[in-house]
Parts: C-alpha cells; sequence; structure tokens
C-alpha cells in the first residue's frame, strides 16, 4: 500500500490538497502508469471508498493517511490510496520512479488474496457515498443503554443509522449540553484530533461548564414556571433567587432525590429561602393545585387525567401548607400549619391519607405531611422513571414516553425495557444526574446520524436515529450574536431597579420568564404558564423566516459583526475565508463542491466584503444552521 499524491494535471482530473479527503482504494488495469499521479495508459481507474468497506465487510479500525494533518473535515469524501502491483512504474515527470515490487512470500501471496477477496466483495456490493453528517462505519454498543435500544430495534425489524461524524457529533453535543455553539478553533481542534477517546471527553468537560448549569437551570425554569409576571407573580426578587438555587444545585451536582425533598418541604421567605417559590410558582394555590403542580413536575403525571378521589387523595399532603404577608412588599411566608382548615387537614387530629401508589399512612398533628410525602415519593420508581424521560426528552426531542409529563396507562413508553433500566439505574446512583446525562451522551444512541437508515415511521419512535429539531429560541439568537458580536435587546414589564439586565447577558442564563424579546417571542419561547413542555414551540413560522432571511435585524447584526470584518480582511485568501465562515457556523470543513461554489461567489466581481457578508447571510439561513442534527 502506499498513498499516491494527487496532480492538478493529470488528466483524471486533478487532485485535492492534503487533509482534505479520505482514503479511496484505486483498482487500475494493467499497464505502464505515473508513479505520482497514476495516470494510467490504459484507462480510468473504478474507486471504492476503502474505508466504508473496511468497515462494513472486515470491521478493521479505520485506515487514514500517515500524515497527522490528514484530517476528514469533509465528513468522509475520499482521497487516494493505491494498492497492488507497483512493477513497471514510470514517471510523467511528476515525481521519482515508483518502487520496486517486495519479494513474494507466503505472508505475501496470503495477503494478495485477502485483498483479492476483498476487492471481489467490493465489485459485489454498491457502497453508500459519505456525507458530512455520518461515518460509514457499523453501530457498536458503548452502553446498556443500546444494547437495550438495539435489541428492540432488532425486535421491530429496524435498522439503525450509522454513527454521526466528529463534526455533527460536536456541533450537537455542545448545543445539547450548553445550548451553545461550538467556536470555529474549537471546532478545527476537535474534527482534527485523532484521539479516540475525544468525545468522551469532550462530554465531560461540557458537563464540568458553567453553560451547562446555565442551560439545564433554564430547562428546569420552564418546568418550574419561573417567573416574576402574571399568571405566576413570583415578583423578581424571588425569580432571581429561585434561578440561582436551580443553577447552584445543577453546578454542583446536587442529588434530584434532595433537589426534590427541599423543593417539597420548603418554608420560610420566597426571598430568602429559594425553594420556598416551589409553592408560589404555580396558578392554582390551593390544595388540589398543589397536587396537580407536584404530579406534573416531579411525577410526569397530569392529575386532571386522574379519578378524581385520587387527586383529592394526594390534596391531603398540602392541606396543611400555610401562608402570610410580611411587611416587605410582595414577600410571603410558606409555613406548616397545624391549624390549616383546608379539606383534609390535620386539624389537630390525626389523618389516615393515601399516597399516589395506594399505599395508606397515618398522618399526625406534631409532623408535617409534606414530609411524609417526600420520604415515599424519593423512593417511588416513577419519580426516577419520570426524571430520566425528562432527562431523555431533552437531549432527543421526544421521550420514552412522549409527551415527556403525560405518563400514563394509555400513553405506554416506546422501550419499557430501557426505560425500567435507566430509572432503576438512576435510583442506585444516588439520583446522580451529571452522571445520567454522562452516560446517555456517551451512548451510541445518542451518536446516531440525522439520517434515517430505515423508512419505517417506527425508527423515529424508537430513537433509530437523531432527530432533527429546530434550536430553541434562546439558543438559536445566542448562537448568531455569538457569531456577529453582538447582543440581545430585552425587555421586562417590571420596572427597574427590580430587573437588572446585564450588557451581554444571554438568553439562556435569563434568570425570569418575563424578561423576552421580540426575536424570543417569534421563536417560541415557552410563557412558563404552566410547566407543559408542549409550551415551548419549535415548529419553524413564515415570519421566522422572514425575519432570518429580510430583517433589519439580521442585516444590522452581520453589517456590524467583527466575524465578517475578519474573514474579508485583507490577505484572506478566498478558501480561508470560506473554510472560516462553515467552521464558525457549522462546525464543520466545507466539502470541496461547496468550497468551489462558495469561492466562484467570492471571485465573481461582488466585492470581498460583499461576498463575505452574503455567506454567512445563506449559511445563517441553512437548515443545516436551524437544526440541530
Amino acid at each position: 500500500m502506499r498513498v499516491v499524491k494527487q496532480n492538478p494535471n493529470c488528466e483524471f482530473g486533478g487532485h485535492a490538497r492534503p487533509g482534505r479527503r479520505w482514503l479511496r482504494l484505486r483498482v487500475r488495469p494493467a499497464g505502464a502508469r505515473c508513479s505520482r499521479c497514476s495516470k494510467s495508459r490504459t484507462g480510468r481507474a473504478v474507486e471504492f471508498d476503502l474505508r466504508a468497506a473496511l468497515s462494513r465487510t472486515m470491521r478493521l479500525a479505520e485506515v487514514r493517511a500517515p500524515s497527522a494533518k490528514r484530517a476528514d473535515p469533509t465528513g468522509g469524501q475520499p482521497a487516494d490510496l493505491e494498492i497492488g502491483d507497483t512493477a513497471g512504474l514510470e514517471t510523467c515527470g511528476t515525481g521519482p520512479a515508483g518502487v520496486r515490487r517486495s519479494a513474494e512470500t507466503p505472508l505475501r501471496r496470503f495477503e494478495i488474496a485477502g485483498w483479492t477477496l476483498l476487492l471481489l466483495l467490493l465489485l459485489a456490493v454498491r457502497l453508500p457515498a459519505a456525507t458530512p453528517y455520518e461515518s460509514l462505519v457499523a453501530p457498536t454498543p458503548q452502553n446498556k443503554i443500546d444494547e437495550l435500544v438495539l435489541a428492540r430495534l432488532k425486535v421491530l425489524h429496524l435498522a439503525p443509522a450509522h454513527p454521526c461524524s466528529d463534526a455533527v457529533f460536536l456541533r450537537r453535543v455542545t448545543l445539547d449540553a450548553t445550548g451553545t455553539l461550538p467556536s470555529a478553533a474549537e471546532a478545527q481542534q476537535f474534527i482534527l484530533d485523532r484521539n479516540p477517546a475525544k468525545r468522551g471527553a469532550l462530554i465531560d468537560r461540557l458537563l464540568a461548564s458553567d453553560e451547562f448549569a446555565e442551560y439545564l437551570a433554564l430547562k428546569w425554569s420552564d418546568a418550574l414556571r419561573i417567573k416574576a409576571e402574571f399568571p405566576i407573580n413570583l415578583w423578581p426578587n424571588a425569580a432571581q433567587t429561585y434561578h440561582h438555587w436551580v443553577y447552584d444545585g445543577i453546578r454542583t451536582n446536587r442529588p434530584c432525590d434532595q433537589f426534590a425533598r427541599e423543593l417539597l418541604t420548603a418554608s420560610g421567605s420566597d426571598f430568602e429561602n429559594p425553594p420556598v417559590n416551589f409553592y408560589r410558582a404555580m396558578q392554582n394555590r390551593t390544595p388540589a393545585g398543589i397536587a396537580q403542580t407536584v404530579a406534573l413536575t416531579l411525577l410526569g403525571e397530569r392529575a386532571e387525567h386522574w379519578p378524581s378521589n385520587q387527586l383529592a387523595n394526594l390534596a391531603v399532603f398540602f392541606a396543611n401548607v400555610g401562608r402570610k404577608a410580611t411587611a416587605e412588599w410582595k414577600e410571603e411566608i410558606i409555613y406548616f400549619n397545624p391549624a390549616s382548615t383546608n379539606a383534609g387537614a390535620l386539624n389537630g387530629a390525626a389523618v389516615r391519607a393515601v399516597l399516589p401508589d395506594g399505599s395508606r399512612v397515618k398522618l399526625t398533628p406534631d409532623q408535617d405531611p409534606r414530609v411524609v410525602f417526600a420520604d415515599w415519593l424519593v423512593k417511588d420508581p416513577q419519580f426516577a422513571r419520570s426524571l430520566v424521560n425528562r432527562t431523555w426528552a431533552w437531549f432527543f426531542g421526544c421521550g420514552i414516553v412522549q409527551e415527556p409529563d403525560d405518563f400514563r396507562a394509555d400513553n405506554p413508553p416506546a422501550n419499557p425495557e430501557l426505560l425500567a433500566w435507566l430509572a432503576k439505574d438512576f435510583a442506585a446512583s444516588g439520583y446522580d444526574f451529571k452522571r445520567l446525562c454522562r452516560m446517555i451522551l456517551n451512548s451510541q444512541t445518542y451518536q446516531f446520524a440525522p439520517l434515517p437508515a430505515d423508512a419505517n415511521p417506527a425508527a423515529a419512535a424508537n430513537f433509530a436515529y437523531y432527530p432533527l429539531r429546530r434550536l430553541d429560541a434562546e439558543v438559536l439568537i445566542d448562537a448568531i450574536d455569538q457569531l456577529t458580536g453582538s447582543s440581545e435587546k430585552y425587555v421586562s414589564e417590571i420596572p427597574e431597579p427590580f430587573t437588572y439586565i446585564p450588557d451581554n447577558l444571554r438568553s439562556i442564563a435569563l434568570p425570569d420568564g418575563s424578561i423576552t424579546s421580540s426575536f424570543l417571542e417569534m421563536f417560541g419561547r415557552p410563557p412558563r404558564d404552566t410547566g407543559l413542555e408542549s409550551e415551548r414551540n419549535n415548529r419553524i413560522s413564515a415570519p421566522q423566516k422572514l425575519t432570518l432571511l429580510n430583517s433589519s435585524l439580521m442585516q444590522r447584526k452581520l453589517e456590524q459583526s467583527r466575524m465578517i470584518e475578519f474573514q474579508s480582511s485583507a490577505g484572506r485568501l478566498p478558501d480561508d475565508i470560506v473554510t472560516g465562515m462553515y467552521l464558525g457556523i457549522l462546525s464543520r470543513f466545507p466539502t470541496a463542491a461547496e468550497t468551489k461554489t462558495a469561492e466562484e461567489y467570492l471571485k465573481s466581481g461582488i466585492g470581498r466584503r460583499q461576498g463575505t457578508v452574503d455567506l454567512a447571510w445563506a449559511l445563517m439561513n441553512s437548515s443545516e444552521f436551524l437544526y440541530r442534527h
């Protein structure tokens, strides 16, 4: 085997530069040929993708060119590798004479026979071309998640997708874990990194970042309805302290059972004890309303579908929640009121209460019923099922039970074995949230390509490929601002000084659902009125398309962009501009065809700066930029 350098003057169509293509097997007819460019006097070569062939037929390790700089920037376009007889090599002025043929030995004959078999298999099977989005290797289970998913797919006769490419994985996991677009430098470094353990190392780094805590705090804030204004009415002081408590819990990896227990049993001022706001961040603050909120948030069940007596039974545990105002404006104290007159309250006498699983407990006047319920909740399997399903939905766009907050008998999980195992493992780990995230992100299931290998609609519901979905409103505007060096203008119905919005604050870090912008409203940011996951609307609409295509907002951001200024600066070659724009906006290298098209446009007389602005505009309006994939 030897790597063949390509000659731009070769009649076979020219050759790409090092680092631009994957290895490609070129089978040539007998006859004299050039030792450098392999120009054959007897006809064109027949080409096969060696990377795909080895992976599909022999399951060998990935074959790459010897140089460390030969990366996969185009997501799998092959370069040239010639295998076979080197006798009779001549030169055509492009390099030295060919290498002498090695002596034939039994081992050599065995190698030749092996390659002959491989070539016969290649001739018999037509292999698909690689794309920038997938790696043409067979999916390999990485953990128990993959074993259960692949087993389910096998039962359903569904084919799993190929693994995604490194470029796709970097962009996907950075957006899913931190709500942040990777920089061009991060994309280039990751794609060129040859360390086979780089994906796991990236996941560990992201989970330890402040951005992970910010983005998952956003997700939890949606579920917990952290909003200062109507109809939740927390008031900014309480909303900001509540959000910070959630953020700090994720950053320090507070166990989820402790997180839930603190929410359920909190007492004190809503300004001074953040989890107290759980009992204020709901529209219906009666015992029945609290019960509905608890069921939705911590059990993933919609109590309005329950029998009326079951909801009444759960409401008993919150019948003694007391509220009182203070001299501080909008401050409220939550406390255990043993003398409550609510229906089902203790009121000085013991009460027999029924838990959601049907078991009975005795509530005494000297014990807060919320503590009894919290003790039961963190041991109930449904609590773990609800949390792992919600987390799965945050990373995949849909839950194992879909909707992720609608567990019921007539809405079964897509993969019951997977949900059961995840819940059991999560509880056994001590409700370690980061461990759960790490396990999901490291799975081959999460790292499937976004291109389905099976047209059956059941493939999507059973996680046979990664589902496409539009970026969240907050993530999208942050990505645009990151690329253009601009910032968003937020507004709030609450006047200063109670609501302070620092300059350059990212949308994913906003502590209060009342702080918003016209962009966030247009692109479906949830109002945080109910805590339902379905409040967020990520469906693309005509006004959204027009805003991105033809609004003064986007034009102004692009015209003032520091990225545009740098990329269009004097001395940068068109190829460098195109590569930099693709790495920064799409987190990958451009393909040869994309490079050719973009370079031709930049050289068309449009002007360097205007051409760069137009290229950025086109890429930022592409589905590849707007969608997680």
